[in-house]
């Protein structure tokens, strides 16, 4: 999938979306000093402004930790929109920042666990939890394998089309989510498959498993097709923001070579097992304004209500 630029993108109805990229483009070019406090400060003003999905992020911590305090809680749902405001201003530079900026302010731990898994010659289906620095950590581990990405267009096609120039400054191609045949091949043909299960799809093609305190989380299907046909390895990272404003941390786990279920159901569960220790990494990191358990099974009732 090469990005191809379009005349239409002139439009003046997109006059709006060149102007937010622009500043995007421009703010990104502060120094990371300046970014790090400002991005969060930016997250912070959110909350009062996105409350329906802070409501979401709460109830979502409330199902998955229900051993927190209210206090602790709250305290979560801070820390996490603070990564909401930096998460923007990441994946500006992710898109935009150059190699050297990058390597500047990121290492990875744990590289050794990819390089194995690649050198074993089975295709990797690299799992990428949804990190709100997803998109950074994909640039930053991209720097030394570049893979095959998992994706959604998006619905505005100027941003798509940036969108997809900046995350193939370290990926080689992407495929769209919903064509199996094609991940399958990539992984048969040894490639690394990006590849994120830990988002609620919808009631097809998704089994109910438990995924931390949550006894029945719709959970995607695709992992068990993707393993039991084209039998990859299966590595997962976290891309991680250093708390003191030192830069980003990707931590790559150790190689999962035996992934054999004989279900798809059991197939999500050890996956969602693996999903939760990635996040257990730095849970303030995850996206929990995403409605991760919209779905539910017949006769149960929506969570957030």
């Amino acid at each position: 999938m090469t990005p191809k630029f379009s005349w239409e993108f002139l439009h003046p109805r997109y006059w709006l979306t060149w102007f937010g990229v622009s500043f995007l483009f421009l703010l990104v070019q502060l120094p990371y000093p300046i970014l790090f406090p400002l991005g969060k400060f930016i997250g912070r003003l959110s909350i009062y402004f996105l409350k329906r999905r802070a409501m979401i992020a709460e109830r979502n911590l409330n199902v998955c930790f229900p051993h927190l305090s209210d206090e602790e809680i709250r305290q979560r749902v801070i820390n996490n929109f603070e990564s909401v405001g930096m998460g923007l201003i990441e994946t500006g530079m992710a898109w935009f920042w150059s190699d050297k900026r990058i390597n500047k302010w990121s290492k990875v731990e744990g590289l050794e666990h990819l390089d194995d898994a690649v050198q074993a010659n089975k295709g990797v289906l690299l799992v990428g939890i949804h990190f709100l620095t997803l998109e950074l950590g994909g640039r930053i581990l991209g720097q030394f394998h570049e893979g095959i990405g998992v994706y959604r267009a998006h619905n505005n096609r100027l941003l798509d089309w940036i969108q997809l120039k900046g995350r193939l400054k370290s990926n080689k191609a992407f495929i769209n989510r919903y064509d199996t045949r094609k991940m399958i091949k990539a992984l048969k043909e040894n490639e690394i498959l990006w590849y994120a299960p830990d988002h609620d799809y919808g009631i097809k093609n998704s089994v109910f498993a438990s995924f931390f305190a949550m006894d029945q989380a719709a959970t995607t299907i695709g992992t068990h097709l993707l393993i039991k046909t084209a039998r990859p390895t299966v590595v997962a990272f976290a891309p991680i923001r250093n708390v003191d404003g030192s830069g980003y941390t990707v931590s790559v786990s150790k190689c999962v070579n035996d992934f054999s279920c004989d279900t798809a159901l059991e197939s999500a569960e050890k996956m969602n097992r693996i999903i939760e220790k990635e996040i257990m990494k730095a849970p303030d990191l995850y996206m929990w304004l995403h409605r991760r358990f919209k779905t539910r099974p017949e006769n149960r009732a929506s969570i957030y209500n």
